[in-house]
C-alpha cells in the first residue's frame, strides 16, 4: 500500500523528487486551499509538505485522521498547531538548516542597499532622473555591526561583514566570552550595541523576552546615523518606536523584510522615505526552497518507512494520556520550577542542575529533565526547543547539564530542585508534591518559601523591617491587582527577606519602579508561569 502525501503549497519539485520518483509514495499537489477545502480532503493522507501559506490548524488536523506527519518547508512553524497535532500523535519537522545561506546573504544585501540607497537611486533614475547628491550613501569599513542574536545566521553576517572591515558587536544570552573571542566578536549588551553600532542587524526567534527587544529605549540611546535591519522575525523590533525614531531623527534609516502583520499593507512602514523594503524575501532562493524541500522529503520517507527522526518539533508519538499521575504532577511542577528560575537569572545560565530526591529519584526521571530544560530554554529559543531536541540544544549553546539523584532528602519524602549557574549568579529552586496539597515551591534559593505556583507572581529581596509588606499591598491595591496568597522567608531577624505575592495580574514594569521608589527594596521580579 502507498504513503499518501499532499503538497499544499508551492514547493519546489526539484526538491521533492525522492518523494515523487519512490515506488511506494503517492504525491498530490494542491495548492490555495482553504481550510474547509482542506479539512473535506486531509484524512486521505499519511503527510502533509506545506510552506507558510497553509493553516493546519487544530480543526484540520481534527480531521486528519490518517496524518502521522506534518512538514514544513522551512524553518518556523507559527502555521502549524504545535499542541493539536501533538495531542493526536502526529509529527511535526521541519527544515531548520535549509535557510540559513539565504537569510544570511539576504542579510548583508539589505545591509548594503540600505548603506547605498540603491533601492531609492534605482527607482529615481528609472523615473529618468540623475540626481547622484540626492543618493550619497556610507561606507561600512571600520564601522561598528551591532548583531542581536548570535546563532547561525547571526555569526554568518557578522563573518562576511567583517570581511568588508566591520568592526563586531555580538549580543546573544548564550555567547561566552572565549566563544566570541573565537569568532572575532566583542561580547556586549543590549545598551552597548544601542550607543556604540553604526548598523544593526537582529536575528533571534521571536519570543516574549524578544518581542520589542529594539524599543524606543534602544532607539533613544542610538546614534543619529544608525542603520538597523530585520531579515529575522516581525516584532523583535518595535514598528511604532521605529517609526518615531525615524521620523524624529533618532536613527537614520532601516531595511525590513519580515513585519508583525504580513502581509503590511496598511503599515506606515512601506511608503516610509528611510525604509526599504522586501516582501519576506529572507528564505527566497532557488537553492533554499529546493534544500528544504529535499530535507522534508527525505526525512519523510525516513519516518514513514523507518521511523527515524531528525528534525522533530515535537515530542514523536508521545500521549500524555499514558504517563500515571504522579509522574504528571513531577513534569508539571518541574516546569514550573524551571520558568520560575529563569525568570529569576540574570543572564542565562552556563550550567544546569537538577536533583531528584527521595522516591522520584527511583523512577525514570529523563522525560522530566527534558521537560524541565526545555521550559529553561524556551524562554530565549521560543518553539525552536522540544523535549526530542531539549539537550541537543543545550549541548549547542555551551550549557553544562548535571542530573543528580539521592535516596532521601530530609523535610521532604519527595523533593526536586532546579539550580541554574550563569557567570555571576546562581538561583536555585525548590518544589515538592505533598498529598492533598498538590504542586509546591518550598524554596528559592536560601530561602524557605511555601506557595502554589500562580500565572503570576511577584518575587521581592528586601531589608526585613516593618511596613515593606503593608506598603507593597497598598500599592499593588492602588493598581486594582488582587493578592491570591503571599508566602515570606528570612534566614534571621532584621537581615534579608525574600517575599512571593501569587497575584491575579501581571506586575508591570510600571507597577516594579514605583516599588523601588517606596525603598528598602533590593531586587523585585514580575514572573509568569504557564499554569495549566
Amino acid at each position: 500500500m502507498k504513503h499518501n502525501i499532499l503538497v499544499s503549497d508551492p514547493i519546489s519539485t526539484d526538491g521533492l523528487q525522492s518523494l515523487l520518483n519512490h515506488p511506494d509514495f503517492n504525491v498530490d499537489i494542491k495548492t490555495d486551499l482553504d481550510e474547509q477545502a482542506l479539512i473535506n480532503i486531509i484524512g486521505d493522507y499519511e503527510g502533509l509538505i506545506v510552506r507558510s501559506q497553509t493553516q493546519v490548524t487544530q480543526q484540520v488536523i481534527k480531521h486528519a485522521s490518517s496524518l502521522k506527519v506534518i512538514a514544513r518547508a522551512g524553518v518556523g512553524v507559527d502555521n502549524i498547531d504545535i499542541d493539536a497535532a501533538t495531542l493526536q500523535g502526529i509529527l511535526v519537522i521541519n527544515a531548520p538548516d535549509g535557510n540559513t545561506i539565504s537569510a544570511t546573504e539576504h542579510s548583508v544585501a539589505m545591509i548594503l542597499a540600505m548603506a547605498r540607497n540603491i533601492p531609492q537611486a534605482h527607482a529615481s533614475l528609472k523615473n529618468k532622473a540623475w540626481n547622484r547628491k540626492a543618493f550619497k550613501g556610507v561606507e561600512l569599513y571600520q564601522k561598528t555591526l551591532g548583531v542581536i542574536g548570535a546563532g547561525r545566521i547571526g555569526i554568518g553576517v557578522a563573518q562576511r561583514l567583517q570581511s568588508f572591515g566591520m568592526n563586531v558587536l555580538a549580543y546573544d544570552p548564550y555567547l561566552t566570552e572565549d566563544k566570541a573571542q573565537q569568532l572575532g566578536v566583542k561580547l556586549a549588551t543590549i545598551d552597548e550595541i544601542a550607543k556604540q553600532a553604526d548598523f544593526v542587524t537582529v536575528h533571534t526567534p521571536l519570543t516574549p523576552k524578544t518581542k520589542g527587544i529594539v524599543n524606543a529605549e534602544f532607539f533613544s540611546k542610538a546614534k543619529p546615523t544608525l542603520q538597523i535591519i530585520n531579515v529575522a522575525r516581525g516584532g523583535i523590533i518595535d514598528e511604532e518606536a521605529l517609526l518615531h525614531a525615524l521620523n524624529h531623527n533618532q536613527i537614520a534609516r532601516a531595511a525590513l523584510d519580515v513585519f508583525e502583520h504580513e502581509p503590511p499593507t496598511d503599515s506606515p512602514l512601506i511608503d516610509h522615505e528611510k525604509i526599504i523594503v522586501t516582501p519576506h524575501l529572507g528564505a527566497s532562493t532557488v537553492e533554499a526552497q529546493e534544500k528544504v524541500a529535499v530535507s522534508v522529503s527525505e526525512e519523510i520517507i525516513d519516518i514513514l518507512e523507518k521511523g527515524n527522526v531528525t528534525h522533530a518539533v515535537n515530542a514523536p508519538k508521545i500521549s500524555f494520556n499514558d504517563i500515571d499521575d504522579i509522574t504528571q504532577q513531577w513534569i508539571d511542577i518541574g516546569e514550573l520550577s524551571g520558568e520560575l528560575a529563569i525568570q529569576l537569572l540574570d543572564g542565562a545560565p552556563r550550567e544546569i542542575k537538577v536533583t531528584f530526591n527521595g522516591d522520584v529519584a527511583k523512577q525514570e526521571t529523563d522525560l522530566i529533565t527534558r521537560s524541565i530544560v526545555k521550559r529553561i530554554l524556551e524562554q530565549d529559543l521560543g518553539d525552536r526547543v522540544n523535549i526530542i531536541n531539549a539537550f541537543a540544544l543545550l549541548n549547542e549553546q555551551g550549557v553544562t547539564r548535571n542530573v543528580e539523584k539521592r535516596a532521601s532528602q530530609g523535610t521532604f519524602n519527595n523533593y526536586i530542585q532546579v539550580h541554574l549557574i550563569s557567570d555571576s549568579e546562581e538561583v536555585k529552586i525548590g518544589a515538592t508534591v505533598i498529598a492533598g496539597f498538590g504542586a509546591r515551591i518550598v524554596r528559592i534559593n536560601n530561602y524557605s518559601v511555601d506557595f502554589k505556583p500562580n500565572a503570576y507572581q511577584l518575587v521581592s529581596y528586601h531589608g526585613d523591617k516593618p511596613g515593606i509588606v503593608g506598603l507593597t499591598g497598598q500599592l499593588l491595591g492602588e493598581h486594582h491587582i488582587n493578592i491570591a496568597s503571599m508566602s515570606l522567608g528570612r534566614n534571621e531577624q532584621g537581615g534579608q527577606a525574600m517575599m512571593v505575592l501569587s497575584i491575579d495580574q501581571p506586575a508591570t514594569e510600571e507597577i516594579i519602579e514605583a516599588l523601588y521608589r517606596l525603598g528598602g527594596f533590593n531586587k523585585i521580579y514580575g514572573t509568569t508561569l504557564s499554569v495549566k
